[in-house]
């Protein structure tokens, strides 16, 4: 695959630690789920470091001394659903004051196009950072579909993260929205005939869920 100006490909001994995890289709559910909460964690950390902030004043036991913090109200995260859900509370446990939105899409088993079935946003959610989130990026279309639709809203700050990427769907979203910051912990090889990564980890969201 090119090298693009905003693909980030967060490789990290922690991080490959916890892919191995959820990659083992021995691993439980509640394992699975954990995990993969442990990897958005440590994915978000590294994805926001232009995060808005602001100065304030703070008082030690000592004296009064000019802090940074995160801008209050400037961070959304959107999950596509399902799966992308899987990945909310940990990035929570670092923003817990973010606001969240749902963005629901399923794949067409025949054509593997991406179909909209529900779209929830907080309100201002195009004056926030929004972090769209789903654990796969595959073919692409449904975080392309996602951040089209985000934009429609009037966002224009817009970071997509994905656990495990395949080359296909990463070149596809940097090619129709290249103003977005794509982050992903692992690139794999390609996808098979049926759309799924390799050699990815199956169905994120029925290993998340346990619906299989």
């Amino acid at each position: 695959m090119k090298e693009y100006k905003n693909v980030h490909i967060l490789d990290h001994p922690l991080i490959r630690h916890k892919v191995a995890i959820i990659r083992d289709k021995d691993t439980s559910t509640k394992q699975f789920r954990e995990v993969i909460s442990e990897i958005a964690t440590l994915m978000a950390f590294e994805a926001f470091k232009e995060v808005p902030t602001q100065k304030i004043m703070v008082e030690t036991p000592l004296e009064t001394v000019e802090q940074t913090v995160v801008k209050e109200n400037s961070i959304a995260v959107v999950p596509i659903l399902r799966a992308g859900l899987g990945m909310v509370d940990g990035i929570l446990t670092l923003f817990p004051a973010a606001k969240v939105g749902h963005i629901g899409m399923y794949r067409n088993e025949e054509t593997l196009e991406p179909q909209e079935y529900y779209c929830k946003l907080p309100v201002g959610i195009e004056d926030k950072v929004v972090m769209l989130v789903d654990p796969m990026l595959a073919t692409g279309g449904s975080a392309c579909d996602a951040i089209t639709l985000l934009k429609k809203r009037g966002c224009k700050r817009i970071k997509f993260l994905a656990i495990i990427g395949a080359p296909e769907g990463v070149e596809k979203v940097h090619s129709e929205h290249p103003d977005v910051e794509i982050y992903v912990s692992t690139l794999d090889r390609c996808l098979n005939e049926n759309g799924y990564i390799l050699p990815g980890l199956g169905d994120a969201g029925d290993r998340i869920f346990g619906t299989k």
